[in-house]
C-alpha cells in the first residue's frame, strides 16, 4: 500500500508577476518557465495568474522533495503540464526526476488554483 513520502506548499502573490511582466523581465521568466509553460500562460488574457500557479507548484514540489534549488536542479527541471481534460501535473526531467526516484518516491501529486490576490499549489509524493 502507497504511503505519503513527501509534502510541499506554497503560496504566491499574483501581482509578483504581474510587475514582472509589465517590467518587461522575459529574461527572468525564461529562467523560471520551460518555452511550453510561457507559451501557455502569455496565451491567456491574464497570464500572470497562470505563471504564478505554475511558480509556487515548482516550489511546493521542490519543498516536497526536500532540496530546494541544491543538487544541480534547475528550474526547467520541474514543469507544470494539464493533461486532456485539463488536470495539472508535473512532468521531471534532469536532477528533479533523479532525485524524486533515488529518494524512493513514486508517484506526485498536484493541486493547484490561484483566486484574488494569490496563487497556491500543493504538491504530494507516494512512496513504498
Amino acid at each position: 500500500m502507497p504511503c505519503i513520502s513527501g509534502l510541499g506548499s506554497d503560496l504566491v502573490r499574483i501581482q509578483r508577476f504581474r510587475a514582472f511582466l509589465q517590467a518587461g523581465k522575459t529574461a527572468l521568466l525564461g529562467r523560471l518557465f520551460t518555452c511550453e509553460e510561457r507559451e501557455y500562460c502569455l496565451s491567456k488574457k491574464d497570464p500572470a495568474p497562470h505563471l504564478a500557479v505554475r511558480f509556487a507548484s515548482k516550489e511546493a514540489f521542490l519543498k516536497a522533495l526536500g532540496t530546494g534549488l541544491r543538487h544541480g536542479i534547475c528550474w526547467h527541471d520541474v514543469a507544470v503540464v494539464r493533461d486532456a481534460s485539463g488536470k495539472p501535473g508535473l512532468s521531471l526531467g534532469g536532477e528533479a526526476a533523479r532525485l524524486f526516484e533515488e529518494h524512493g518516491h513514486r508517484r506526485h501529486l498536484l493541486t493547484c488554483s490561484h483566486d484574488g490576490d494569490y496563487a497556491l499549489a500543493t504538491v504530494v509524493f507516494e512512496g513504498k
